[in-house]
């Protein structure tokens, strides 16, 4: 499978692929300027239509951007004639990229990646070839088609290769932040991508393997296949940290995908002000799904059965409920376990029903308006009020973190007193808004809210790094698809929180989706094989069981550790010469290290006239050295990661298997080299190089 370079005719095969990329970008371009033409001015019968037509014309615009810097294409497939997949025997060559372009006619000259068409561009095989007879990569330099390679997947005297274009695609230097891998798709990512809309698939991958490419194009995807459903119920993308939706926000609209909301847990629960912190053990006991159960209890105490009847008065009559018929309906609305809300709402309706089957039974004929009047009677809204009070979500937190009688009632049988005495806050706040609520504690918050009124579902989620969650996180995003499906993407060697979940079983009932299908990428792609071996020493001592990652990637040379000398100064000196070295190549370089450490490194790197960037900020060809403290590494890439002192790493968590984990991230971020520099002794774990 030879690469072809450039030939310097005018009518040789990269010149002709040449002046048919010229050609599409010229459709895209009058494609683009059609739309911009349209007049809108009296196709709409009202101005908020006319806004919406508007909306939708700026958003096409925009989806119909020629970008520069990502190719229009990046393959061609040329069916076999006849083949079942090809639409007629004159029209099988088909050009692959991430948008559709069609000419003056509408006949196509780009076909979307996603289309069913171009499946067989990442799935066809020499053993299962799909009716394809040649498959074309195409290879680019700063935007120029520079080369090609062929694959002829019938003929048999072509020997099997490993694609020169596709290697050089994955190995390219990362500057900037994360880019699509819609030109390197593997058979088993496409067959994640391309999965139905209607099941929950989780992702358990290694580092390196394309997990949240995977789960990116797999919302890209699910777009382009049910446009019109996920344009009514939404998507979401949920992400670690602020840091990590900031690296990965442009994939999506590199593929023409404009309006998908990125979110973190902690912004998806923000009810309140977050301006707490939790110790270890508060904050698992808090995550915790008995708690759900715990909330549930205080949410129902909020209900009394009634002891006195309603009397309504209506005109010169008088109609009477008994308690005991009161407290039947009561009692019903509490077996049916509705939220709260609604059920609180839906009293005085019952209670109106009861006043209205009197009324008929003395001769009268009261209809709906009749009904809904009596619903609003003064001493209807008192009954309700006094039986089914309003909650507030905030405030019933906010006792049952400061009172202990009232916490110790709720929680009894479900937490034991060392755990409620481990969740109660020291000193009880006086009010929600003079609370120092932790992350955990709005999480509590939105679960109240949830069994008060029903939060509404979106139709697709992709929940990333999933194995952080604890199992009330996992219940408030489950809350957000209860109707819809997610993609959960995660790996359980790198749980690095002290809630960290021990299977995909778990998180996912946790998360109302106990039959998803769990799926496993054990291919590497990123990380150099040296590296990656160097890394899993880890995981058998902090996730047994687990399979290693097997990289593709042979870079002799890629890993280098070495020793330096005891004295801090000397230590601190070391990594910035590191640094430089690293910098000296093309590409990103990220110097990871323990948190603590971080600011006599910033120093340190700014004193050499190396002033770093922060985690999320966007490398440049000027600027290419990020500072990444331990803590937020995870699901970061960086061309070389220069280490500081793995020990440290370790040593900065609560426990060994948590700080095993984090080092273990922190190994694993490098794309083509890592260099680990260390004055103290390697964790035993890591073993001799």
């Amino acid at each position: 499978m030879p690469a072809h370079a450039p030939d310097h005719t005018d009518t040789g095969p990269l010149a002709r692929e040449r002046a048919h990329l010229t050609a599409s970008r010229t459709a895209l371009r009058v494609m683009r300027e059609g739309v911009e033409a349209l007049d809108l001015s009296n196709v709409t019968a009202n101005w908020v239509n006319s806004l919406v037509l508007a909306t939708q014309m700026e958003t096409r615009i925009k989806e119909l951007a020629d970008l520069s810097h990502t190719p229009l294409f990046f393959g061609r497939l040329d069916y076999l004639p006849g083949a079942g997949s090809a639409p007629g025997p004159d029209e099988f060559r088909f050009y692959i990229g991430r948008r559709h372009v069609h000419d003056a006619d509408g006949d196509p000259m780009v076909v979307d990646w996603r289309a069913p068409v171009s499946q067989p561009f990442y799935r066809a095989s020499r053993k299962d070839p799909l009716g394809v007879g040649l498959r074309r990569r195409f290879g680019y330099t700063a935007g120029e088609l520079t080369a090609y390679e062929d694959e002829h997947l019938t003929d048999p005297a072509e020997e099997a290769r490993t694609s020169r274009l596709l290697q050089a695609e994955i190995e390219r230097p990362r500057v900037g932040p994360m880019r699509d891998i819609v030109a390197t798709i593997q058979p088993e990512q496409d067959e994640i991508v391309r999965s139905g809309l209607g099941g929950t698939v989780c992702v358990q991958g290694g580092p390196g393997t394309g997990k949240t490419a995977v789960g990116l194009h797999r919302v890209a995807y699910l777009l382009y296949a049910h446009r019109e459903r996920l344009a009514r119920t939404g998507t979401l993308v949920i992400g670690p940290n602020r840091s990590f939706l900031h690296y990965i926000e442009q994939v999506l609209p590199a593929l023409g995908e404009l309006d998908v909301r990125q979110s973190t847990v902690d912004d998806l629960v923000a009810g309140v002000e977050i301006r707490g912190t939790d110790g270890a053990a508060a904050a698992v006991v808090k995550g915790d799904a008995r708690m759900a159960e715990v909330l549930r209890r205080a949410v129902r105490s909020h209900v009394t059965l009634p002891t006195e009847p309603v009397v309504v008065v209506r005109g010169s009559r008088r109609w009477r409920v008994p308690a005991g018929e009161l407290e039947a309906i009561v009692r019903e609305l509490l077996a049916r376990d509705m939220r709260y809300g609604a059920a609180r709402d839906a009293l005085p309706q019952r209670i109106a029903h009861s006043v209205l089957v009197r009324m008929e039974e003395s001769g009268e004929a009261p209809d709906d308006r009749v009904q809904d009047a009596v619903a609003r009677n003064p001493a209807v809204k008192a009954a309700v009020k006094a039986v089914w009070p309003p909650v507030d979500p905030a405030k019933l937190v906010l006792r049952l973190l400061s009172d202990p009688e009232y916490l110790a009632v709720h929680a009894d049988g479900v937490l034991s007193e060392d755990e409620q005495h481990t969740v109660r806050w020291e000193r009880p706040a006086r009010s929600v808004r003079s609370a120092k609520w932790s992350a955990a504690d709005a999480v509590l918050i939105d679960e109240v809210t949830d069994l008060v009124q029903r939060t509404p579902s979106l139709g697709h989620v992709v929940l990333d790094e999933a194995q952080d969650l604890s199992p009330m996180q996992y219940r408030a995003v489950g809350r957000r698809c209860s109707t819809g499906s997610a993609t959960v993407l995660g790996d359980l060697a790198q749980g690095t929180t002290p809630w960290a979940t021990g299977s995909w079983a778990e998180a996912l009932t946790h998360l109302g989706k106990p039959d998803a299908a769990v799926e496993e990428l054990t291919a590497g792609f990123r990380v150099p094989r040296e590296v990656i071996a160097y890394a899993s020493r880890l995981l058998p001592h902090m996730s047994p069981g687990l399979r290693p990652v097997s990289s593709v990637r042979e870079s002799p040379g890629s890993l280098e550790v070495r020793r330096v000398a005891p004295e801090p100064a000397s230590a601190t000196a070391s990594v910035v010469a590191a640094c430089e070295e690293a910098l000296r190549r093309e590409g990103s370089v990220g110097l990871i290290a323990a948190d603590a450490r971080v600011p006599e490194l910033a120093l340190a790197l700014t004193d050499a006239g190396l002033a770093p960037l922060s985690p999320g900020s966007e490398t440049t060809a000027e600027s290419r050295l990020t500072l990444v403290p331990a803590s937020l590494a995870k699901g970061l890439e960086y061309d070389y990661v220069v280490l500081d002192e793995p020990a440290a790493v370790v040593a900065g968590e609560p426990d060994e298997r948590t700080g095993l984990r984090r080092l273990y991230v922190a190994l694993t971020r490098a794309v083509s080299g890592l260099t680990v520099v260390h004055r103290e002794e390697l964790p035993e774990q890591l073993g001799a190089v």
